[in-house]
């Protein structure tokens, strides 16, 4: 659907699938806290969340910008640190920080995501 494709929709979406990764591969390492060797893993997709708000061409005269969606998260394991005797670096305090900053900003998307449907429901009411 058209109206749904919308630059502004493709950007919550892609935000949202974002979160949802990043919430995986942290409680993925809090499960592995005591497995010997594990390395955490981490996502870098705020490079990518940054370059998706830019901004986007409201003219064709206008130098277009990067918005293509062929950018994926990274995943990245990082075996640079060792916290544990074990070989283990999951961080908890690090992870506990990383996963409420990843709730706030689910949170924010998702707000973001209602405004626009709440937005569209009007349109459709004739604005009751």
């Amino acid at each position: 659907m058209v109206m749904f494709s919308s630059p502004i929709f493709q950007m919550l979406e892609r935000g949202l699938d974002a979160t949802a990764l990043k919430q995986k591969t942290i409680t993925d390492n809090l499960a592995n806290i005591n497995t010997p060797n594990y390395k955490a893993k981490k996502v870098e997709f705020q490079t990518v969340l940054d370059g998706s708000l830019t901004a986007y061409r409201t003219s064709s005269r206008h130098v277009p910008f990067s918005t293509s969606g062929g950018q994926s998260m990274a995943l990245i394991r990082d075996s640079s640190t060792m916290m544990n005797n074990n070989g283990n670096n999951v961080d908890l305090d690090k992870e506990m920080a990383d996963l409420a900053k990843n709730q706030i900003l689910n949170q924010a998307l998702v707000q973001r995501l209602n405004g626009k449907f709440n937005s569209l429901q009007m349109v459709i009411k004739g604005g009751k």
